[in-house]
């Protein structure tokens, strides 16, 4: 086991992870995210024997680190540095309450690199050569294109098992995400002043009507208990959310000619049967293209759409040892949940690579009162460190 006990190591943790949460490395900010790689490469750089390697892809950065001679290891790390935008923070820090660091990012994922970054150079100090390897990019809250994918798809990374501390929780091992769509809806129409509305075709009118039929389309398969203020008790069916909705028209009596919108839509494979539910799955379309097709059938001609992001359904097929070693440490049950979010864990999946998602516990994601519970991550640690020396024979 490490050298660092509990309190010291939850000292070290706490510390690392608030010096990240004060880079601000978010989309808009490329300076902030090189920043915040030059951190890590800062803790990394002194491990001997171990190999940095920085790449780049359509402005994102992405970071390896492997022991010399190991390319594909046995088991990977991986996480993202990106948080994203609060636009109306004027800085981004952190503060310690009540057991928790708060602050933007603090739960999705600087806590969690934080972890990953302690284990990785704890491992590598004590057993020069182990076969783990971690990855860091920077895109994963834009789609992770530019980032995992660009890194498994054109720089040929792989390895036997992952480790992605992006979902789940403590003792909640994710076994299935559902598939994402990022769709961008765009209506052309006809200006004209307000006061003439005949003269017009409204632009936000138009799109609004064909977003109504989209809407009343995922409400039918809402389940039959779904409660609008408390939600449903079981959220594995479609949804879809508006997320953006706008017009360059700034004038108030002129009717706009140009709109669009932006729906989030996530839906489940379609071989899970619930009872309760308005529309059966067999009625849900299959895959991304055919949900794509049916938003497209249900919008209509006079509405354009373009897909910014699209996965489907991932099966993740976790290694039994690490929920085993996550029982032992915890003293708890393992819970095998479906997650509403995505990951990066696809692009390994499409390849064969087993994921084990989970993490420390933590709260308020993508707020600006964001949370990791400090002894939590001691405890992932030590899960994590565990996991390695039972897989690898390094105990």
């Amino acid at each position: 086991m490490s050298e660092l006990s509990d309190k010291e190591l939850s000292a070290r943790l706490t510390a690392l992870t608030r010096d990240m949460i004060l880079i601000r490395s978010t989309v808009t900010r490329p300076e902030e995210r090189a920043r915040c790689f030059q951190f890590l490469r800062i803790q990394l750089e002194s491990l001997e024997g171990v190999v940095i390697r920085e790449f780049e892809k359509n402005g994102y950065g992405s970071m390896l680190a492997m022991p010399r001679g190991i390319d594909s290891p046995e088991v990977l790390f991986c996480g993202h540095l990106d948080v994203i935008d609060h636009p109306r923070l004027p800085q981004y820090e952190s503060h310690v309450e009540d057991g928790r660091i708060y602050g933007p990012g603090a739960g999705d994922m600087k806590g969690a690199n934080a972890i990953m970054l302690e284990v990785f150079r704890d491992l590598q100090k004590r057993f020069p050569g182990i076969s783990v390897g971690l990855a860091i990019t920077s895109d994963e809250e834009q789609g992770g294109e530019s980032g995992l994918q660009f890194l498994v798809e054109e720089i040929g990374l792989r390895c036997k098992q992952a480790i992605i501390p992006d979902g789940g929780s403590l003792n909640d091992l994710t076994i299935e995400e559902k598939g994402i769509l990022h769709l961008r809806v765009k209506s052309q129409g006809h200006a004209a002043h307000a006061a003439r509305p005949w003269l017009a075709t409204n632009a936000l009118e138009q799109l609004m009507v064909g977003i109504q039929r989209v809407k009343a389309y995922f409400d039918e398969m809402k389940p039959a208990d779904y409660d609008a203020e408390e939600g449903p008790s079981d959220h594995w069916f479609p949804t879809c959310a508006i997320t953006e909705l706008c017009t360059d028209n700034e004038t108030p009596n002129r009717i706009p000619a140009e709109a669009e919108a932006v729906l989030d839509v996530r839906f489940p494979p379609v071989d899970n049967q619930h009872a309760d539910l308005k529309s059966p799955p067999a009625t849900w379309p299959a895959t991304a293209d055919s949900m794509r097709r049916q938003i497209a059938k249900l919008l209509g001609e006079s509405l354009q759409l373009e897909t910014i992001i699209q996965a489907e359904p991932t099966h993740l097929a976790p290694d039994p040892l690490f929920k085993q070693t996550t029982e032992t440490v915890t003293g708890e049950p393992v819970n095998f949940v479906k997650a509403c979010g995505g990951s990066d864990s696809r692009f390994l999946r499409e390849h064969g690579i087993a994921v084990n998602l989970s993490r420390p516990v933590v709260g308020n994601l993508h707020g600006k009162d964001e949370w990791i519970d400090i002894a939590s991550m001691v405890t992932y640690y030590r899960i994590c460190e565990q996991y390695f020396l039972e897989k690898l024979g390094s105990s």
